[in-house]
């Protein structure tokens, strides 16, 4: 879990800092998105619809992960 943190950081501070450097050069998000063809409502909006398709799927796959999930910790041997 703390690998997890660690790395979240990292991109974090990685993230602010690319940033820093881009506004530096006069960039902002929208100019970039513009670029590749979108527009900040255009983003939102695929962002909204792979959310909207991927919540349901991701609800279906935990009904049968999680329970295997439980029963394989439950059966593992005892660790040290």
């Amino acid at each position: 879990m703390l690998r997890f943190v660690t790395g979240l950081f990292k991109i974090a501070v990685v993230s602010l800092i690319t940033g820093a450097l881009l506004s530096a050069f006069g960039l902002s998000a929208a100019d970039l998105l513009a670029r590749v063809g979108l527009t900040p409502e255009s983003a939102l909006a695929l962002l909204r619809r792979g959310l909207q398709w991927a919540v349901p799927n991701l609800v279906l796959g935990s009904l049968i992960v999680v329970p295997i999930w439980i029963v394989v910790y439950l059966l593992r041997p005892p660790r040290g």
